[in-house]
């Protein structure tokens, strides 16, 4: 059951941004890059308790080193953190092209004590809205478990892919609907779009096993 196992993946995309859904960050907060020894701390930004972060520590390090291992400098400019007054990251996120070849949107978290306040709105809106047209479409994975970010993304104009497979991994897109129509409120489930890949995306993906997005 998906209610039992909300981490069943999910990919969207976004063919074209939402304007409308763009915003300012709020007063008080400021955005910079990732500096490189801040590296343990994005590395334990996904998880809401020290003991997770600590479980997951190995698989963020692999990650990091499969995937922006020989790109480090690129990897920490385009690492956004959102800062509080004292220049402590309370939020994450970055735009990274995956393989090469797609535009994708990574790892984008706000601590907990810091939802409800609009910045992860004002982050996606400062990675997206400079983009050129060639730059779309962008891609993500997530997981049922995170429908606020679900509902976030498709405010940007992302849809959830119907495709069965992206790259190695199964799309569980229909077994998660369920669930994000239990969690969503009624208005933001109903706005939820899908679409098919692009081709040339799943052909091109067919040719990677390693996972970088």
């Amino acid at each position: 059951m998906v209610e039992e196992n909300p981490d069943l993946d999910l990919f969207m995309m976004c063919p074209k941004l939402d304007r409308q859904a763009l915003s300012l960050l709020p007063a008080s907060y400021h955005i910079r890059s990732c500096r490189q020894d801040e590296l343990s701390i994005w590395k334990a930004f996904p998880f809401d308790t020290p003991a997770e972060a600590i479980e997951y520590e190995g698989f963020m390090t692999d990650f990091f080193n499969n995937t922006y291992g020989d790109k480090e400098d690129q990897f920490f400019h385009n690492t956004l953190f959102v800062c509080d007054e004292q220049d402590q990251p309370i939020a994450t996120c970055l735009l990274w092209k995956a393989y090469g070849l797609f535009n994708t949107i990574h790892w984008l978290k706000v601590l907990k004590s810091h939802e409800g306040k609009g910045l992860g709105r004002a982050l996606l809106s400062v990675i997206l809205q400079d983009l050129p047209n060639a730059a779309y479409p962008i891609y993500l994975h997530t997981q049922a478990g995170s429908y606020r970010a679900i509902k976030l993304y498709a405010d940007f104009g992302f849809k959830i892919l119907t495709d069965p497979v992206i790259g190695s991994r199964t799309n569980d897109w229909e077994a998660c609907l369920p669930y994000l129509e239990q969690a969503m409120p009624p208005k933001a489930y109903s706005l939820l779009k899908t679409c098919t890949a692009p081709s040339y995306f799943i052909e091109q993906l067919q040719r990677f096993t390693s996972i970088e997005f």
